[in-house]
């Protein structure tokens, strides 16, 4: 029986994904669940198991070649048969309808034909959705049977509604969308007329990261909060700490300090870890504090996520930030880890710069930007005196937050930074 292994639907808006490369070849035998492709997809490269036990037959794509959702990676040949349940279903109806009619020719017509006519019927509207799916479905006004399910076997799910309901309600746009201003902006432009050039698709990590930034700035309001913390103490901490870091195999950076502020700050100030729901109009408020970091690695830009950051020290901390940052840049991070932020911090100190202003990791309403570190000549006490300080600025989405909320968290992560020891007591 011949299997056409599709790529699959991961979710959370991925539409395609690039071939690394074929794990087998045709002719290969391979098993159920064998790891037999690579591809990239939402910032990682993950191995997809074969569905079924067989030889493979074909490999239709080519290392660097983008496949939709639903397009076929591999052809497998298994012994089952593939002859046995469809011929005898259709088979069935067919002759119920022959065998009536030589006796009683004008009965049995409108009879078969009714039972033909709910045969065909009865499939069509059967809907595999949950009754959360469909109460949401006459929440938002969308006939759940015009759905296109993307679940598995079609089932549709609670995006599936939410994205035909944006389809429904949203007006054409007054100005160009996203997709109008890249296509037409450079219309009419020839790069090569001065000098020559180079070009490199636009794809993969790269890729992935442009669609994620136009629909942030084009869907939130961005407005950025800039401070400053007196790491000096911190640093001081850190520093007397990293014997017993190393002894455990931990690099123990600042990050990891910032990163446990952080959570505090999101459980005194939970607007900072919601997202706001456009489908619904409702602020959803997190229960779980999952931090996302920016991981900058030689394919692009990364941020995978340390989960329930509330509930762990901060040498468990910097031992999940040294272990996911090394997963992100030797391209072995899985999927999983870096979905389910919260709250994201991007630390380009170790490379320089005064301030910036971050972009939003949407549907996050925050993202809290650490900078270079820099000695500096401040008034203590009336006093002149050269302090370690470190530039901060916090972007927040202006539908859900305000100027005043910004100023407040920001406030009470500077409290935290400046006094480190105020995390041992302070901090659950």
């Amino acid at each position: 029986m011949r299997h056409v292994f599709r790529l699959p639907d991961v979710g959370e808006g991925i539409t395609e994904a690039e071939v690394v490369e074929y794990l087998v070849q045709v002719g290969d035998r391979v098993k159920a669940d064998q790891p037999v492709i690579r591809v990239e997809t939402d910032k990682a490269v993950v191995e997809l198991p074969a569905p079924v036990t067989g030889t493979v037959t074909e490999t239709p794509h080519s290392p660097g070649d983008t496949v939709k959702v639903g397009d076929p990676l591999l052809v497998i040949e298994t012994e089952e048969k593939a002859v046995k349940a469809p011929p005898e279903k259709k088979e069935k109806p067919k002759e119920a309808p022959k065998a009536p009619p030589p006796e009683k020719e004008p009965l049995k017509p409108p009879k078969v034909a009714a039972k033909e006519e709910e045969g065909p019927v009865e499939p069509a509207k059967k809907i595999l959705a949950t009754p959360h799916t469909r109460r949401l479905a006459r929440e938002l006004g969308v006939d759940i049977t015009a759905v296109k399910g993307s679940g598995p076997r079609g089932r549709i799910t609670d995006e599936d509604l939410r994205e035909t309901a944006k389809k429904k309600e949203a007006p054409p746009p007054k100005g160009p969308t996203a997709a109008a201003v890249q296509a037409p902006a450079t219309a009419g432009f020839d790069f090569e007329k001065y000098g020559p050039t180079k070009r490199v698709p636009l794809k993969g990590i790269r890729k992935r990261t442009a669609e994620v930034m136009v629909r942030s700035v084009s869907t939130i309001p961005h407005v950025t909060h800039f401070d400053e913390a007196d790491v000096t103490e911190l640093q001081k901490v850190r520093d007397r700490e990293k014997t017993l870091a190393d002894q455990r195999g931990v690099k123990l950076t600042i990050l990891a300090f910032l990163t446990k502020a952080v959570a505090d700050a999101l459980k005194k100030y939970p607007m900072f870890n919601a997202s706001l729901d456009e489908a619904t109009g409702e602020i959803v408020y997190k229960q779980y504090y999952n931090v996302g970091f920016a991981t900058d690695t030689e394919a692009g830009l990364m941020v995978p996520v340390v989960r329930d950051v509330d509930k762990k020290s901060i040498l468990q901390i910097a031992a999940e930030l040294n272990e996911l940052s090394r997963k992100a840049r030797d391209r072995t991070i899985e999927l999983e880890d870096m979905r389910g932020g919260t709250f994201t911090i991007t630390n380009v100190g170790a490379l320089g710069g005064a301030w910036a202003t971050p972009i939003i990791v949407h549907p996050e309403v925050a993202i809290l930007c650490s900078l270079r570190a820099m000695e500096k000549a401040v008034v203590r006490n009336g006093e002149v005196v050269v302090r370690t300080i470190m530039p901060l600025t916090l972007s927040f989405d202006h539908r859900v937050l305000d100027g005043a909320d910004a100023a407040r968290f920001m406030s009470h992560v500077v409290a935290l930074l400046e006094d480190p020891l105020r995390m041992l007591v302070d901090v659950a």
